[in-house]
Protein backbone atom coordinates (compact mmCIF):
# COMPACT_ATOMS: atom_id res chain seq x y z
CA UNK A 1 0.00 0.00 0.00
CA UNK A 2 1.04 3.46 -0.72
CA UNK A 3 -0.05 7.00 0.33
CA UNK A 4 0.05 9.86 -0.78
CA UNK A 5 -0.93 13.62 -0.27
CA UNK A 6 -1.97 16.63 -2.63
CA UNK A 7 -2.76 20.30 -1.99
CA UNK A 8 -3.68 23.18 -4.30
CA UNK A 9 -4.19 26.59 -4.27
CA UNK A 10 -5.83 28.88 -6.37
CA UNK A 11 -7.11 32.40 -6.90
CA UNK A 12 -10.37 33.09 -7.61
CA UNK A 13 -11.07 35.58 -11.27
CA UNK A 14 -14.17 36.91 -12.39
CA UNK A 15 -14.65 35.89 -16.12
CA UNK A 16 -13.11 32.28 -15.52
CA UNK A 17 -15.25 29.18 -15.26
CA UNK A 18 -15.20 27.44 -11.94
CA UNK A 19 -14.04 23.70 -12.69
CA UNK A 20 -13.95 22.06 -9.61
CA UNK A 21 -13.62 18.46 -9.85
CA UNK A 22 -14.01 18.04 -13.28
CA UNK A 23 -17.38 19.79 -13.35
CA UNK A 24 -18.19 23.39 -14.14
CA UNK A 25 -19.96 25.19 -11.26
CA UNK A 26 -22.18 28.25 -11.80
CA UNK A 27 -20.54 31.00 -10.18
CA UNK A 28 -19.34 34.74 -11.13
CA UNK A 29 -15.33 33.48 -10.69
CA UNK A 30 -13.43 30.51 -11.27
CA UNK A 31 -9.94 29.55 -10.85
CA UNK A 32 -7.37 31.01 -11.95
CA UNK A 33 -4.52 28.64 -13.73
CA UNK A 34 -2.35 27.82 -16.62
CA UNK A 35 -4.68 25.12 -17.34
CA UNK A 36 -8.55 25.62 -16.52
CA UNK A 37 -7.25 25.93 -12.51
CA UNK A 38 -9.21 23.11 -11.18
CA UNK A 39 -7.80 22.51 -7.68
CA UNK A 40 -9.78 19.84 -6.63
CA UNK A 41 -8.23 17.39 -9.80
CA UNK A 42 -5.17 19.11 -9.32
CA UNK A 43 -4.58 18.49 -5.60
CA UNK A 44 -5.88 14.99 -6.75
CA UNK A 45 -3.36 14.17 -9.30
CA UNK A 46 -0.18 15.30 -6.81
CA UNK A 47 -1.46 13.12 -4.05
CA UNK A 48 -1.31 9.75 -6.94
CA UNK A 49 1.61 10.90 -8.13
CA UNK A 50 3.11 11.14 -5.00
CA UNK A 51 1.39 7.79 -3.81
CA UNK A 52 3.11 6.05 -6.77
CA UNK A 53 6.78 8.06 -6.22
CA UNK A 54 6.47 9.72 -9.82
CA UNK A 55 6.73 13.24 -8.39
CA UNK A 56 4.34 15.98 -8.96
CA UNK A 57 2.38 17.49 -11.25
CA UNK A 58 4.37 20.33 -12.76
CA UNK A 59 6.27 17.46 -13.56
CA UNK A 60 4.10 16.25 -15.92
CA UNK A 61 2.45 19.45 -17.16
CA UNK A 62 4.87 22.47 -16.61
CA UNK A 63 3.30 25.73 -17.02
CA UNK A 64 5.88 26.75 -18.84
CA UNK A 65 5.01 24.71 -21.87
CA UNK A 66 2.38 25.88 -24.31
CA UNK A 67 0.47 23.00 -24.61
CA UNK A 68 -1.17 23.19 -21.57
CA UNK A 69 -2.72 26.19 -21.69
CA UNK A 70 -5.92 26.11 -20.96
CA UNK A 71 -5.94 22.24 -20.29
CA UNK A 72 -8.66 20.06 -19.27
CA UNK A 73 -7.42 18.93 -15.65
CA UNK A 74 -9.81 16.04 -16.12
CA UNK A 75 -7.98 14.84 -19.31
CA UNK A 76 -5.05 15.59 -17.05
CA UNK A 77 -6.36 13.67 -14.03
CA UNK A 78 -6.69 10.25 -16.36
CA UNK A 79 -3.33 10.82 -17.74
CA UNK A 80 -1.53 11.12 -14.47
CA UNK A 81 -4.11 8.10 -13.31
CA UNK A 82 -2.87 6.00 -16.27
CA UNK A 83 1.06 6.76 -14.99
CA UNK A 84 -0.11 4.89 -11.47
CA UNK A 85 -1.67 1.94 -12.88
CA UNK A 86 1.49 1.77 -15.61
CA UNK A 87 3.73 1.37 -12.04
CA UNK A 88 1.38 -1.91 -10.90
CA UNK A 89 -1.01 0.59 -8.69
CA UNK A 90 -4.80 1.02 -8.48
CA UNK A 91 -6.87 3.45 -6.41
CA UNK A 92 -8.06 2.05 -2.86
CA UNK A 93 -10.07 5.54 -1.74
CA UNK A 94 -9.64 8.99 -2.21
CA UNK A 95 -10.20 11.88 0.15
CA UNK A 96 -10.45 15.64 -0.78
CA UNK A 97 -11.07 18.29 1.32
CA UNK A 98 -12.35 21.53 -1.00
CA UNK A 99 -11.08 24.49 1.48
CA UNK A 100 -13.63 28.09 0.21
CA UNK A 101 -15.58 30.21 1.83
CA UNK A 102 -17.38 30.07 -2.15
CA UNK A 103 -18.54 29.25 -4.00
CA UNK A 104 -20.37 26.49 -1.86
CA UNK A 105 -20.10 23.31 -1.89
CA UNK A 106 -22.27 21.19 -0.05
CA UNK A 107 -24.54 21.09 -2.69
CA UNK A 108 -22.72 19.75 -5.16
CA UNK A 109 -20.92 17.14 -2.95
CA UNK A 110 -22.27 14.06 -4.74
CA UNK A 111 -21.83 15.25 -8.19
CA UNK A 112 -18.19 15.93 -7.53
CA UNK A 113 -17.92 12.50 -5.85
CA UNK A 114 -19.77 11.16 -9.06
CA UNK A 115 -17.60 13.70 -11.48
CA UNK A 116 -14.43 12.21 -9.68
CA UNK A 117 -15.18 8.70 -9.90
CA UNK A 118 -15.78 8.09 -13.46
CA UNK A 119 -12.84 10.36 -14.21
CA UNK A 120 -10.67 7.37 -12.35
CA UNK A 121 -12.77 4.58 -13.72
CA UNK A 122 -13.77 3.89 -9.69
CA UNK A 123 -16.47 2.97 -7.50
CA UNK A 124 -18.11 5.84 -5.96
CA UNK A 125 -17.74 4.40 -2.56
CA UNK A 126 -13.88 4.82 -2.90
CA UNK A 127 -13.91 8.52 -3.30
CA UNK A 128 -14.69 10.88 -0.59
CA UNK A 129 -15.34 15.44 -0.97
CA UNK A 130 -15.72 17.28 2.04
CA UNK A 131 -16.23 20.82 2.16
CA UNK A 132 -14.66 23.45 5.09
CA UNK A 133 -14.65 27.09 5.11
CA UNK A 134 -12.13 29.50 7.15
CA UNK A 135 -14.64 30.48 8.43
CA UNK A 136 -13.64 34.60 6.78
CA UNK A 137 -10.25 34.22 7.56
CA UNK A 138 -7.26 35.17 4.51
CA UNK A 139 -8.27 35.18 0.88
CA UNK A 140 -9.99 32.03 1.04
CA UNK A 141 -12.34 33.49 4.07
CA UNK A 142 -12.50 36.72 1.57
CA UNK A 143 -14.04 35.06 -1.50
CA UNK A 144 -10.32 35.21 -3.72
CA UNK A 145 -8.88 31.70 -3.64
CA UNK A 146 -9.64 28.31 -2.75
CA UNK A 147 -8.07 25.23 -1.76
CA UNK A 148 -7.81 21.67 -1.71
CA UNK A 149 -5.96 19.12 0.08
CA UNK A 150 -6.19 15.19 -1.34
CA UNK A 151 -5.21 12.21 0.27
CA UNK A 152 -4.74 8.38 -1.53
CA UNK A 153 -4.44 5.29 -1.04
CA UNK A 154 -2.83 2.95 -3.79
CA UNK A 155 -2.58 -0.70 -3.73
CA UNK A 156 -0.80 -2.60 -5.59
CA UNK A 157 -2.99 -4.12 -8.61
CA UNK A 158 -3.63 -7.52 -8.51
CA UNK A 159 -3.96 -7.64 -12.40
Amino acid sequence: MRIGHGWDLHRLAHGRACRLGGLTLDHPKGPQGHSDGDVVLHALADALLGAAALGDIGAFFPDTDPRWKGADSGALLQEVMAKVRAEGFSLGNADLTIIAQEPKIGPHREALRRSIAALLHADLSRISVKAKTTEGLGDIGAGDAIACHAVVLLVRSEE
